[in-house]
């Protein structure tokens, strides 16, 4: 099992972009992905999983303020995606997400490799 915290992402609003009828990447996502990259070699998750996967995400919003849930989940497994903790977000078979009482702007991600 690989336990992970991660920073907050950035709305879904901003991490995409649409340029010359193309959607991108933002500078917010791609900086992002890099803050997801820094932690992952931080907290020495050096993996490249390959197998079926069960993901829980953890998280504890920066405020009170109203947020959906849904847009954690995108950003953040995409980024988990481009820090080679796995091949491609595809391979999650079992994704719990869920709102922690606690406030604090990260997101506690659990992986565990199903055989």
């Amino acid at each position: 099992m690989i336990s992970l915290i991660l920073p907050w992402p950035p709305s879904i609003n901003k991490y995409y972009r649409i340029f010359q009828n193309r959607i991108i990447i933002s500078k917010e996502g791609r900086d992002y992905r890099k803050a997801i990259i820094a932690q992952v070699i931080e907290q020495k998750a050096d993996y490249f999983l390959k197998g079926k996967l069960k993901v829980t995400l953890e998280c504890h919003r920066p405020d009170n303020r109203r947020r959906d849930l849904d847009n954690v989940q995108k950003s953040s497994l995409d980024s988990l995606t481009h820090a080679k903790v796995w091949e491609d977000d595809s391979q999650i078979v079992d994704l719990h997400t869920y709102w922690s009482p606690h406030i604090g702007g990260h997101i506690k991600v659990t992986i565990e490799e199903l055989k």
